[in-house]
């Protein structure tokens, strides 16, 4: 596909629908609760964006039939929400994205339902520490690779497994664009990132292994190992300076 470099126009329509999802995602965080079905979290989600003015762009997608994707304990990414029933102390990962004028953002987060473990409250923690790390890094003339290597060292220095995968990727009017944008590298290397690139962060972290499989439904990622998950993900654009984040609520 090739890179492809936004104008100012095209991040602003990427930006509103950043801030739609920003601010359905934060809604939806706060709905979680013991004996809610994950199919109550879809409706909610699809319901949200169109009534702001977006559309859900994960319905459909490649035969996904959901708006956001629910993974729960040791599911990763891609859980298909439905009549699984949430209990005190799960932690769920929250992925969404939306569409507007024809352009997209994608972001994710990772909440506990009630009161969680601390080890499960810690994960959560570095996770989101380690999104930071990375968006940080994504600065022009720094290359893919010391984003790469800001979210793996982050993630690897407390001691937590990172999904490699599963990656981050270029975003536009399309949900997935070049580059591939991989939670783990050296710094220095991979392309060189330059003003009007957008991209979708999302480090996935686990207690253990970072290795995974795919569950029957051919769609639903967990750990190899069964231990906890956890996700982060914001869209941002490089700009001149410090990355633009583009998926925060407003």
């Amino acid at each position: 596909m090739g890179i492809i470099l936004k104008s100012e126009r095209e991040i602003a329509l990427m930006r509103r629908a950043g801030i739609i999802l920003g601010t359905v995602l934060q809604e939806l965080k706060l709905k979680l609760r013991p004996g809610m079905k994950t199919a109550e979290l879809d409706t909610l989600a699809d319901t949200m964006l169109r009534k702001m003015g977006a559309v859900p762009s994960f319905k459909g997608y490649r035969g996904f039939p959901a708006s956001v994707c629910v993974s729960i304990n040791e599911e990763i990414v891609h859980g298909i929400p439905g009549e699984r029933i949430l209990k005190e102390g799960d932690i769920v990962s929250l992925d969404l994205g939306d569409i507007v004028e024809g352009f997209q953002a994608d972001s994710a987060l990772t909440a506990g339902v009630g009161q969680i473990s601390k080890e499960a409250a810690d994960l959560i923690a570095a996770t989101e520490g380690a999104l930071n790390a990375g968006i940080a890094a994504a600065k022009p003339g720094n290359r893919l690779g010391d984003i790469g290597s800001a979210v793996q060292n982050y993630a690897e220095s407390r001691g937590y497994g990172v999904v490699r995968e599963y990656a981050g990727h270029g975003i536009g009017q399309s949900m997935h664009e070049d580059p591939s944008v991989p939670n783990y590298g050296r710094p220095g290397n991979g392309m060189v990132l330059r003003r009007g690139m957008t991209l979708a962060l999302e480090p996935m972290l686990n207690l253990g292994t970072w290795r995974t499989k795919v569950g029957a439904d051919a769609w639903t990622v967990s750990t190899a190992d069964d231990k906890l998950s956890a996700h982060f993900e914001h869209t941002i654009a490089i700009t001149d300076g410090e990355a633009e984040v583009l998926t925060l609520a407003r």
